[in-house]
């Protein structure tokens, strides 16, 4: 009876121990191993590689099922003002965003030697085209994206069906509302799951945090230096500069909420969405956040879905300081005004085709430098200052990743105080 005691003592401090903490704890001991072991501690890439595979798989069931619930439980007639807000919202940040990117160029004018530097530029990507991205939104095959992951065509099927669904619920046809109620519980149920699989994975981010952030800085650590580290400090700069001026400047100043008391939930989903790199698989924290915020859920699962992809502020810095650094190393100038503004349209809107997963917004970065004539081809210099900003790509993913996440919450919180839905009993708890 002790041996089975001390056995189970052995392992329950681990489940009892704030995850959090151990988060932290992984993070910390990743950065640690990472510079100190370097290629020798590359041999524990495959438990990140699991932790970011087990939260892909349950990626697309949870924005499926969310947005669904989200799009039908609001009714018809505040459905349009609360989608409405939240895009206005997540767009104006996402446009000050990228000017804030720039800004940050401006000021740290980053920039490389490029003589002979690209010899890497054949592994460069396709730049999508501005047209086809929006155009892809509207699928020809509802389960081709949901197999395929094309996430803003799946968003905009959730949306069809969930507002379908909103709109079935108060037909007035009896057989009508009893076919919604049963769509309705049936993706409910799914999303219920899908919350509790994602608690048991959350267990297991320690493990996974602490290999991901270790290969991140095993492999990456001694190239931050000089112009990279220009870079990587610019970038950095920024998102901080927004979460401080843009976010907290709104939660405080415009849905005149305390911050401390905001900043007690939302930083559970910043520290998870760092180091994992992942919008969409940071949503189910993100949403736990929210619930723990007061935010309605027929908010939320409308809300963070839908900025899980299309609110890349984060991004949108990134693609603004990362673009000015290739303009620098190539050109050995920065941009015009015009072609400033264009950058800013350019790269809102790419923000809204980037998918909330590691490493997405080094893709679409192709379409803000081809906007402004900085084409990525073979054997150019553009291509190879863009082959280096892809060997820091890993870093920068983490700050942008966290800045996006962040949005998310701001946005949503903000939206659901100035429609008067925030249960205002859980901001007077411990105020700050």
């Amino acid at each position: 009876m002790k041996e089975k005691n001390a056995a189970k003592k052995w392992y329950s401090w681990y489940f009892e121990f704030n995850l959090l903490y151990r988060i932290l704890i992984g993070l910390v001991l990743g950065v640690v191993l990472g510079l100190v072991l370097k290629e020798k501690i590359l041999w524990i890439q495959p438990l990140g590689d699991l932790f970011v595979r087990l939260l892909k798989m349950i990626m697309m069931p949870i924005i499926l099922s969310t947005l669904i619930v989200g799009a039908s439980s609001v009714s018809p007639a505040n459905l349009g003002k609360v989608g409405l807000r939240v895009i206005v919202l997540y767009l104006l940040t996402s446009a000050a965003a990228v000017l804030l990117g720039l800004g940050m160029g401006a000021v740290f004018r980053p920039s490389a030697e490029l003589t002979g530097a690209a010899e890497a530029a054949g592994k460069a990507a396709q730049a999508p085209k501005l047209s086809q991205t929006l155009l892809n939104i509207v699928p020809t095959s509802i389960m081709q994206v949901i197999v395929n992951e094309t996430i803003l065509a799946v968003i905009f099927v959730a949306l069809l069906v969930g507002l379908g669904i909103s709109y079935l619920r108060v037909s007035g046809d009896e057989r009508k509302e009893k076919a919604a109620a049963t769509l309705y519980n049936f993706f409910d149920g799914i999303a219920e799951v899908m919350m509790l699989i994602i608690k048991g994975i959350m267990q297991y981010a320690p493990i996974g945090v602490l290999s991901l952030v270790s290969v991140v800085f095993a492999t990456n650590g001694p190239k931050v230096v000089g112009s990279l580290g220009v870079v990587t400090l610019a970038c950095f700069v920024g998102y901080a500069l927004h979460i401080i001026i843009v976010y907290l400047g709104l939660v405080k100043f415009y849905a005149k909420l305390p911050i401390g008391r905001y900043f007690r939930d939302a930083k559970d989903p910043f520290i998870t969405a760092f180091v994992t790199r992942s919008s969409n698989g940071t949503l189910p924290v993100t949403m736990e956040a929210a619930e723990s915020l007061g935010v309605p859920k027929d908010i939320y699962s409308f809300s963070l879905p839908l900025g899980a992809t299309i609110n890349m502020d984060g991004t949108a810095i990134y693609q603004g300081v990362c673009a000015t650094f290739i303009a620098l190393s190539v050109w050995g100038h920065g941009f015009s005004l015009s072609q400033m503004g264009l950058i800013i349209v350019t790269a809102t809107l790419a923000s809204i085709g980037t998918a909330g997963v590691p490493g997405a917004g080094a893709i679409m970065l192709l379409l803000v430098l081809d906007s402004v004539g900085l084409k990525v081809e073979a054997g150019s210099l553009v291509a190879g200052a863009y082959a280096m900003i892809l060997g820091i790509d890993a870093l920068l993913d983490m700050g942008r990743t966290a800045l996006n996440v962040s949005g998310d919450l701001a946005v949503t919180t903000i939206v659901a105080r100035r429609m008067k839905e925030l249960d205002q009993s859980k901001w007077n708890e411990g105020d700050i």
